[in-house]
């Protein structure tokens, strides 16, 4: 998620100061991406930067700049609410990158790998049901953001599943316990 263009559409709603950004952020999504202020103030900053915020000259009681939204930012964050997300604007999958490396390294346990990750999901998949029967059904965003993190959950338990399913039927590969893994490694490092 682009924290440049959660800001903008916090923005469009009304102005806001830095600490307002970040509260309503994390409202807005159910808390559950969290936001380093830090991360709030050096985005806001770049936006300003950019013509796409600016001050409205106004501070609150205890002297916080407020910022509102630019012509220039109501544009660009019409075009990123029209322009669809692509795989390519994704972060690696690691997960998908964990299990190819652990099927092609000696010594690690593909299949311990995958199993460990589908009980974790598993688990996971059980708290935002529990959220999700928790939640308000007036509170369409964060059911929004829970239904998509359900479905991610179950695809991501799916893949492993059939994950297991493929290496269920190669060769069982000879697996070193970490401790001697460990001691191998420390023993061929030169001093």
């Amino acid at each position: 998620m682009s924290i440049k263009y959660g800001l903008l559409a916090l923005l469009e709603r009304e102005p806001m100061y830095g600490y307002q950004l970040r509260s309503e952020f994390e409202r807005s999504t159910g808390a559950t991406w969290p936001l380093n202020i830090g991360q709030v103030y050096t985005t806001l900053s770049r936006l300003h930067r950019d013509g796409l915020v600016e001050e409205t000259g106004e501070s609150d009681e205890q002297g916080k700049v407020v910022y509102r939204l630019t012509d220039p930012g109501r544009t660009d964050l019409a075009r990123w609410f029209t322009t669809p997300v692509t795989q390519d604007d994704r972060p690696r999958d690691e997960l998908a990158i964990k299990v190819a490396l652990a099927v092609t390294t000696p010594g690690v346990d593909a299949r311990a790998v995958v199993q460990a990750q589908r009980t974790a999901t598993v688990r996971h998949l059980q708290e935002l049901t529990r959220l999700k029967a928790g939640a308000a059904e007036e509170d369409i965003a964060w059911l929004l953001v829970l239904d998509s993190m359900i479905f991610r959950a179950e695809s991501e338990v799916r893949w492993l599943d059939h994950s297991e399913t493929r290496l269920a039927r190669m060769p069982r590969p000879p697996v070193r316990p970490a401790a001697a893994a460990a001691e191998t490694t420390t023993q061929e490092v030169p001093r």
